[in-house]
């Protein structure tokens, strides 16, 4: 059975730093692609990073370039977001994505990925 399983949220100041991990489990083969989205109250999800590791791709959310830094595990597969200078904009749940045992032809569309965690909230205040 696949499990997904997020870590790292909480509560910060504004240009603090969270590192979020994710590990999935339950395959003997590793992701093709892993990702986060986030999805703040009254709004969509949007993808803020993800790893297509089939294609040799990273993608970054444009309002994250240069402040949060996306790394992969590929003996755990496992997932890591660095986030620094965090802004009360990027308060949200923070969702991990894996796209196992299927092809991802965009990495940063939500329907690209087949197993999905529970969330972590990111709260970042002014």
């Amino acid at each position: 059975q696949v499990q997904v399983v997020e870590s790292g949220g909480g509560s910060v100041q504004s240009g603090g730093s969270l590192r979020l991990s994710c590990v999935a489990s339950g395959r003997t083969y590793s992701p093709n692609a892993m990702a986060w989205f986030r999805q703040a109250p009254g709004k969509e999800r949007e993808a803020v990073a993800a790893i297509d590791k089939v294609a040799g791709n990273n993608f970054y959310a444009d309002s994250v370039k240069g402040r949060f830094t996306l790394s992969y595990d590929n003996t755990k597969s496992s997932v890591y977001l660095q986030m620094n200078s965090l802004k009360p904009a990027d308060t949200a749940m923070y969702y991990c994505a894996v796209a196992w045992g299927i092809a991802t032809l965009n990495p940063a569309s939500a329907d690209q990925y087949n197993y999905w965690g529970q969330g972590t909230q990111v709260t970042v205040s002014s």
